[in-house]
């Protein structure tokens, strides 16, 4: 359709007489702002106006209007009859949109057979964007129509099978590449490892090197370290990015180590930290709450194995707390597990039960969702923040800090320069796993 002119003086909504194309429109758009501004019951009227138009795409736009605007009123049976009223249209710029809420309409009143029909309709209209979705809805419904075979495809074509978890491939070979190059023990010509460059050491940090609290996630105490975090990270990433795609969950693994970095360096001691969990402690976090809270839409495997996940973080907390693995670096797990709860908690995925069926009426605009997710990671990353902020304070009133503050020594004696030298590498202190 036409761009809307705007309605014409004395404009009675409760008229009969047929209106002409652009006052149609014009009474369309006048709706859709009552819509907005959820005043359905201004808006029905202007809707039921247009209907009274010959052409066929404003109509099927008008009828499509009637039913949001009565089903905004609770008045569904009705609402469904104008959706397909306005798929009955034919090919119009609406008729994606009325299925769709024909669909949704079926599948809240158990029409299985009805639903998955509708949704069919939906797929061969859909926009590039919307496919996924689509395609998620048509597999849930094959599932419950004990379709398994249409499911597993449509569940497949939903995710897109190209390159299956291919950012948690990448990031499990760069952190095998450098945490081998940090074992081989190598040294640079200061006489420094590439694993004393990225550890964690909390003096570093605090003198500057606040890049360990990231970096500290490539490398490793031993092979048996390296081995047991790669496949934690592989069961876990896949989850994660099956379910917020290879970009976010990268982002999430980020945050997540940064965090437990973080809380590491500022409640943990004076230690060699090393390794990766606390980022993969956060993935976890991440799946607890995508699954549980969320109702994140996964298939048969992966929600088994998601449901593996809660039992264990607590073995591993538990036996981390025991001491029967030596330095386990708690702190870090705590810490990127915390802010892989929070990460999901205010980021859902993109597809879950509760998305699958609502109606887009009762939805937030997008600007809403993107203002409250903004504000949730802002709020994560200001904790972060302090958290740094405290472990800095802590690390530079440490006397072993002021006597090599600036990298520049005082002069004590030589039995008190040994007593408070600092560790530089994992021969002067023990590592603290991660």
């Amino acid at each position: 359709m036409g761009g809307a002119a705007s309605l014409p003086p004395g404009f009675d909504p409760a008229s009969q007489t047929s209106l002409d194309r652009p006052t149609a429109i014009a009474a369309i758009a006048a709706g859709d702002g009552h819509m907005e501004r959820s005043e359905p019951e201004l808006a029905l009227p202007l809707y039921a106006r247009a209907t009274s138009v010959g052409d066929r795409d404003v109509l099927a736009a008008a009828l499509y209007g009637v039913g949001n605007a009565l089903y905004r009123l609770d008045r569904e049976p009705e609402a469904r009859s104008a959706w397909e009223q306005a798929t009955a249209q034919g090919e119009t710029p609406a008729a994606y949109r009325a299925w769709r809420q024909v669909a949704a309409g079926r599948v809240r009143e158990g029409d299985l057979a009805g639903a998955l029909e509708a949704y069919r309709q939906c797929e061969k209209r859909a926009p590039q964007e919307d496919r996924a979705e689509i395609a998620s809805r048509l597999g849930w419904l094959n599932k419950e129509s004990g379709n398994a075979g249409a499911a597993n495809r449509y569940f497949a074509r939903s995710r897109g099978t190209a390159l299956p978890s291919f950012m948690t491939y990448l990031m499990i070979a760069v952190t095998v590449v450098v945490s081998l190059a940090a074992m081989s023990g190598a040294v640079d010509s200061g006489g420094f490892s590439l694993e004393d460059k990225l550890a964690l050491q909390p003096l570093l940090v605090a003198h500057g090197d606040y890049y360990r609290l990231l970096s500290v996630v490539l490398v490793h105490a031993n092979m048996l370290h390296l081995l047991f975090n790669m496949y934690a990270f592989w069961y876990a990433g896949q989850l994660v990015e099956r379910m917020y795609g290879p970009w976010r969950m990268l982002a999430m693994y980020v945050i997540c180590g940064i965090a437990g970095g973080a809380a590491s360096y500022a409640f943990g001691g004076n230690g060699y930290g090393v390794g990766a969990s606390g980022a993969i402690f956060g993935l976890f976090g991440v799946v607890v709450v995508a699954t549980r809270y969320h109702h994140a839409i996964l298939d048969a495997q992966s929600r088994a194995i998601a449901g593996q996940v809660g039992l264990w973080i607590v073995l591993s907390l538990v036996l981390g707390l025991s001491g029967i693995f030596g330095n386990v670096d708690n702190f870090a797990h705590v810490g990127g597990l915390l802010a892989g709860l929070w990460l999901a908690f205010v980021i859902p995925p993109a597809q879950t039960l509760a998305s699958a069926w609502q109606s887009k009426s009762a939805v937030r605009s997008h600007a809403q969702t993107l203002t409250l997710r903004a504000a949730g990671v802002v709020v994560l990353i200001a904790v972060i923040g302090g958290v740094v902020a405290y472990g800095t304070a802590k690390w530079q009133a440490d006397p072993v800090y002021q006597m090599y503050q600036y990298g520049v020594r005082a002069t004590p004696t030589a039995p008190a320069a040994a007593a408070v030298a600092p560790a530089t590498g994992p021969a002067a202190a023990e590592f603290d796993i991660r």
